[in-house]
């Protein structure tokens, strides 16, 4: 029977992460469900790094993750621009009033709009620019944690869900993937499916929500310009980004459902393309792909790091909504520091402690 410090229940960016942070000074096992790592969330990112993305408690991570990502070079200029019809204009000011001093921002008048956005309908009266969000290289950031994790003498095992966990004085038996595994701390980095395995190990959920999230590739006439930024409406109802010389578009939409492989609903496509058609005079020459992700929530949106109090042994690494991937390494570094009983570090964990739903 194999025995490990650390297994980590999930191999998408957290558990990668997570892994690539800890490899080298515990012994490492992550378990994958999947034949291939970050198949689910990780998988289908819309593959944006933006300071303000998740609101000012996500933010600290974000910006923290800036440098890593930078010094990788898995980040190209991007900026972002969010889009306000008159009645938009409160939450506008709302926002920029939360992220004052920490995010580099700019209001624009309708003319200064119009020039970054072309043909935009006239119902947009102002915008706010932010320069600093990034497109990402979701795929090169996944690898380049695995393979820290693996120079690091990690082990990854794929197709190897966890089926059976039963807590002991010194650590945890598991059954994953019809094999037998000792291990001293188990991490639960197992996106929508978190819940689920808390339950496998006899600790109490803390009521993860996974939600739906659909993206539809368009071609549109002319194509879409190259230095487009990601636009977003105020109001959370649609948000498009360009995607070479085609535009991934979405509804923003988040249905409730339960952790699956997700895909997408024609209604959801159509409800997306509808909004763009009223936002900007742009024809659409055809919808050309379309997928469906899924996004996980805690109760209060915060993501989840930190021992269960209800179980020493047990890692909680979850409950990372849409921004996961923009947080990962600072997030990464944060729950490494708490399971190995180091400082803070960078980033506060304490608005994301488990402590708080028990």
């Amino acid at each position: 029977m194999n025995r490990y410090e650390v297994v980590i229940v999930g191999a998408g960016i957290a558990g990668a992460g997570l892994a690539a942070e800890l490899a080298g000074h515990v012994s490492v096992l992550l378990l994958e469900a999947e034949d291939q790592p970050g198949y689910h969330a990780t998988g289908r990112s819309a593959a944006f790094w933006s300071e303000t993305y998740g609101g000012p408690l996500i933010q600290p991570l974000t910006t923290a993750s800036g440098p890593w990502l930078r010094e990788m070079g898995a980040l190209s200029p991007r900026g972002e621009l969010y889009l306000a019809r008159p009645a938009d204009v409160p939450a506008l000011d709302r926002f920029v009033i939360e992220f004052a001093g920490r995010v580099e921002m700019e209001r624009l008048s309708p003319e200064r709009l119009r020039a970054r956005v072309p043909g935009l309908a006239d119902e947009w009266v102002e915008g706010l620019w932010m320069p600093s969000c990034r497109d990402i290289d979701v795929a090169a950031v996944h690898q380049r944690f695995l393979k820290i994790a693996r120079q690091g003498g990690a082990d990854l095992r794929c197709a190897a869900p966890l089926q059976a966990a039963q807590a002991g004085p010194d650590g945890w038996r598991l059954m994953a993937g019809g094999e037998s595994v000792e291990v001293g701390i188990l991490v639960n980095a197992a996106g929508a499916w978190a819940d689920q395995v808390a339950g496998i190990a006899g600790v109490p959920p803390i009521g993860l929500q996974p939600y739906r999230r659909t993206v539809a590739q368009i071609e549109v006439d002319p194509p879409a310009p190259g230095d487009l930024p990601v636009v977003v409406a105020m109001d959370g109802s649609f948000y498009f980004k360009p995607e070479a010389g085609r535009l991934w578009l979405s509804p923003h939409d988040e249905t409730p459902c339960d952790p699956c492989d997700a895909a997408p609903e024609e209604l959801d496509v159509a409800i997306a393309i509808d909004r763009f058609e009223r936002a900007v005079r742009w024809p659409i020459r055809r919808v050309e792909r379309r997928w469906a992700g899924l996004r996980s929530f805690a109760p209060d949106r915060l993501p989840v790091y930190g021992f269960d109090p209800a179980g020493f042994r047990f890692f909680w690494c979850a409950g990372q909504g849409g921004f996961g991937i923009q947080t990962a390494p600072a997030a990464a570094k944060m729950a490494a520091n708490l399971l190995l009983g180091r400082g803070a570090g960078a980033v506060n964990p304490a608005p994301y402690l488990p402590d708080r739903f028990r």
